[in-house]
């Protein structure tokens, strides 16, 4: 009887898989359809062209207008040499630039 009960709950079990890789399919697929090129945004602040040398970091962060929207690549050049502060100075920069939902750091880059 043991065994009889561990196939049912491994038909169970594949079928709650079906189900849901299914479910997530039809989610994906709309917003496959929809979907917007990736924007790049050109960085909005640089430093000195004169200085001999740069410094800083090249922020690049994922940002949106709307909460259901596609993230857009936003770029953001910063003079300061810690990371943290940069990546302060990149978000704020979003958002005065009309993203106000910062959805995760993609990438820093020392210059």
């Amino acid at each position: 009887m043991a065994f009889h009960h561990g196939v049912k709950m491994e038909t169970e079990l594949s079928d709650f898989e079906k189900n849901m890789r299914r479910e997530l399919d039809a989610f994906m697929k709309p917003a496959k359809a929809t979907e917007k090129p990736t924007r790049e945004i050109k960085p909005t602040a640089k430093p000195d062209s004169s200085a001999a040398y740069k410094t800083g970091h090249l922020v690049k962060l994922a940002v949106r207008t709307k909460q259901l929207e596609m993230d857009t690549v936003f770029e953001y050049v910063s003079a300061s040499i810690s990371r943290l502060e940069a990546r302060m100075e990149a978000e704020k920069a979003a958002k005065k630039a009309g993203y106000p939902i910062i959805g995760y750091l993609i990438d820093t880059q020392r210059l």
